[in-house]
């Protein structure tokens, strides 16, 4: 049984996003939630599904108790190192599907900069758990030390440069400049400022590593027949598939896994895809991710880059066209999500014409969504 296009991302919800929001996190949830109702056209007393990020500190019972919803039917939340919101979108478009929810948000509300940081290992470790037990106590804390070996592995197996994941910032940076919502709207960046910039954890200079962020984002999903109401284009799913840990062998990302499921269950090829929101962590992961999920041949990702594929307004894959994680907010997928929306809808501040498809990724193969444009 598949849901193919039988649900509808009907709604998406945002908050500014900034370095100190001066509001709780359970605060920016809800802002973002009333923000994607009110674009779904949707009354908040026919919500009776929500779900969340594990790591999100606002409790479905909690959200539900503020919005007044007296009976809800779905909910729950997916552990997954965070990047789980394409997943997320999988179960929820699931219980739609199979009758179990009508209508069904998804949220994330987070100060990632003035409150509890992801760059540190208070927020992002395991406390010596599982595998972390032969890695921590070393020093492995955060993601960036672990993907940073990832990263220079791959560097060896296919000549990957680090020049190749600047550009994929550089590109990035371009886009944000055309977003008035972004981090980095007036702020331009050039390769000579990636690669001069520090090294973090190395190959990662500054540039390649993602925002912290203070913000909130929300998805309403409900049937394609109730998403009707709403007029103009529609942001139909034509396929939402989740995937195992990012963590598959050493250098292969999950996405070398999710993707065959993905494409069949889509019924579509990657050369169909339009337009990609891919998850940005760390830039060089974009290379990878473009190769796992076969858009290019592995070891083809870095000229693809370089050589402006993933370019608005005449690459062949515009990639994170609103900024990405790099230089919109650092939302674990939600806004790469929200674009990819966009996208869908014709509403996007870089556009790409005629974009029937739009791809997300959230989270190098934990999980990942092909929208695609209704009218």
């Amino acid at each position: 049984m598949t849901f193919m296009n039988a649900v509808t991302i009907a709604g998406v919800g945002e908050t500014d996003y900034s370095k100190n929001s001066g509001r709780s996190e359970l605060q920016l949830s809800l802002e973002a939630i009333n923000n994607a109702l009110q674009d779904a056209g949707i009354d908040r007393k026919e919500v009776d599904g929500l779900l969340r990020w594990s790591v999100d500190t606002s409790p479905e019972a909690t959200v539900a108790a503020n919005m007044g919803i007296e009976d809800l039917a779905w909910f729950g939340e997916i552990n997954q190192a965070g990047n789980v919101g394409a997943a997320l979108v999988a179960n929820g478009a699931a219980a739609i599907h199979a009758g179990l929810a009508n209508v069904v948000v998804i949220y994330r509300g987070v100060n990632g900069r003035s409150g509890r940081r992801y760059g540190r290992g208070d927020v992002t470790g395991r406390s010596g758990r599982g595998s972390a037990a032969f890695s921590e106590p070393f020093g492995l804390l955060t993601p960036q030390h672990g993907l940073a070996m990832t990263a220079r592995r791959r560097m060896f197996e296919t000549g990957v440069t680090s020049a190749q994941f600047g550009m994929v910032a550089v590109t990035e940076r371009g886009h944000a400049n055309r977003n008035p919502r972004a981090t980095f709207f007036d702020t331009p960046l050039t390769l000579d400022d990636h690669q001069n910039s520090r090294l973090i954890v190395d190959p990662f200079h500054l540039y390649d590593c993602c925002l912290e962020t203070d913000g909130g984002g929300a998805l309403v999903l409900t049937s394609t027949e109730r998403a009707k109401a709403r007029t103009g284009p529609s942001a139909m799913i034509r396929a939402a598939a989740q995937g195992g840990h990012s963590e598959r062998g050493f250098t292969d990302t999950a996405a070398v896994a999710l993707s065959p499921r993905l494409w069949k269950q889509a019924r579509l090829k990657p050369s169909d895809i339009n337009v990609a929101q891919i998850y940005d962590h760390f830039a060089p992961f974009v290379v990878f991710a473009l190769e796992d999920y076969g858009f290019v041949s592995r070891g083809e990702g870095g000229e693809f880059v370089s050589s402006g594929g993933i370019t608005w307004q005449n690459g062949s894959l515009p990639v994170n066209t609103s900024g990405g994680h790099l230089s919109e907010a650092y939302m674990q997928g939600m806004n790469q999500l929200i674009e990819s929306v966009r996208q869908a809808r014709g509403e996007s501040t870089s556009q790409v014409e005629d974009a029937q498809y739009s791809f997300v990724d959230t989270g190098i193969g934990t999980g990942a969504v092909i929208l695609e444009r209704g009218e």
